[in-house]
């Protein structure tokens, strides 16, 4: 391919007897050679003992990122994912790498307007806007404690701790845990056991952890949670008055008034959803009319970056990706054949969308970037520092400002 370029890179003379130089002084500080007090032991008497060969790694380590600075200046290369260096040679001459350096790949899009593709039509339904309300109503639903036995949709507040074999396992005790009955949050069969308990009740509630469960401990097993229930609360729903419209913070006053919002929030969510399959079915549309080979190593490195992504994704609902790949019994290398179609549609994209900003010489001007920072930081109630910083910097910024002109122009021109 064009665009993977494998460099030879030598470095000897000066600049390698300097890297040995330093790589002696640290490695002396860490010897002990009988006659010498640590780190005085000279060079020659250190390399008898030692070997001159094991001063080269360390010189490797002083000298790597200046040759990879300068191979890629000398042969004026943008790199898009990180190199690769292998050591072809390694001697007290000096040494010999290899950079292999991957540039953006050339491509050609034969067209990319008048390409007649359709905005899908959108409608709301009372119905929608019912579920809508209806969804209000639970959110903002009155909680009071009850004296009676539990039902189903009630939330009891327990103590709990669970054993195997008569012997407390890891992650199974909570203290004040408000539990939904019938949010099915707890293992298949607690909630259910709850149901007749009042406050101040006890039990032993009996389960068996699923088969397919992360922890090898645990899957499969049955075990024994002790629980105590220390209160039990009701929520009744709200009725459609106007304390309930005074709630909500939506500026409406009467049920139509309700009403009508929250049509135009879906209508506007519906509007946001269509334009978004518009624009994606525009440039897969364009990518039927791309010629564009990509490197092993550029899908490689979009792969890695939606696992990291989808890792944070993760730990914010207290799970890391080892745990997710046991649960789903898959292997990283299963994930990765999962999704590399959608990594190579990431990068294909995003070369499209950069190369039709090119054609078009679609940019933006500094006082434009600006105004998005006070909008965004203004949207976000945050310093327009505090969010340059958290975005990535003003560079990214821009380039998103960018993206969206050309997505844009993408749509005006279909």
């Amino acid at each position: 391919m064009k665009n993977k370029h494998e460099i030879i890179k030598k470095i000897e003379g000066k600049a390698w007897e300097e890297a040995l130089n330093k790589s002696f002084e640290k490695k002396v500080q860490k010897v002990k050679v009988d006659g010498f007090r640590e780190g005085k032991c000279p060079r020659d008497v250190y390399e008898k003992k030692y070997g001159k060969e094991s001063l080269f790694m360390d010189a490797v380590e002083f000298v790597v990122d200046k040759a990879y600075l300068e191979v890629v200046k000398e042969e004026k290369l943008i790199p898009i994912v990180q190199p690769t260096m292998d050591i072809k040679k390694i001697e007290e001459a000096g040494v010999e790498f290899v950079f292999t350096i991957i540039t953006k790949p050339e491509m050609k899009i034969k067209k990319y307007k008048n390409l007649k593709v359709k905005r899908e039509d959108i409608k709301v339904t009372d119905k929608e806007v019912e579920d809508e309300i209806l969804k209000l109503r639970k959110q903002y639903a009155e909680v009071e404690l009850k004296n009676t036995e539990i039902v189903k949709g009630d939330t009891a507040v327990i103590d709990f701790e669970g054993f195997k074999n008569d012997v407390p396992f890891d992650g199974g005790k909570g203290e004040n845990y408000p539990l939904e009955i019938g949010s099915n949050t707890f293992i298949p069969g607690f909630e259910e056991q709850l149901i007749g308990l009042k406050g101040g009740d006890t039990k032993d509630v009996v389960v068996k952890f699923p088969d397919e469960y992360p922890s090898e401990e645990l899957k499969g097993s049955e075990v024994v949670f002790k629980v105590k229930v220390l209160e039990v609360k009701h929520k009744t729903q709200r009725e459609l008055n106007s304390e309930f419209f005074e709630d909500l913070q939506m500026d409406v006053k009467t049920l139509d008034e309700l009403k009508s919002k929250l049509k135009e929030n879906i209508t506007n969510l519906k509007n946001t959803e269509a334009e978004n399959k518009l624009i994606d079915k525009i440039v897969e549309e364009i990518g039927k009319n791309t010629e564009l080979e990509l490197n092993d190593e550029i899908i490689d490195s979009e792969i890695s970056r939606i696992i990291e992504e989808y890792s944070e994704r993760l730990k914010m609902q207290g799970m890391n990706f080892e745990q997710f790949l046991e649960f789903s019994k898959k292997t990283l290398d299963d994930f990765k054949k999962e999704i590399k179609p959608e990594a190579n549609k990431n990068v294909l994209y995003r070369y499209i969308v950069e190369e039709i900003k090119n054609l078009e010489n679609i940019s933006v001007v500094e006082e434009e970037v600006d105004a998005e920072i006070k909008r965004l930081s203004k949207l976000y109630n945050m310093e327009e520092e505090e969010f340059v910083k958290a975005f990535g910097g003003r560079d990214y910024v821009k380039y998103d400002l960018e993206v969206r002109k050309t997505l844009d122009f993408l749509k005006n021109n279909n």
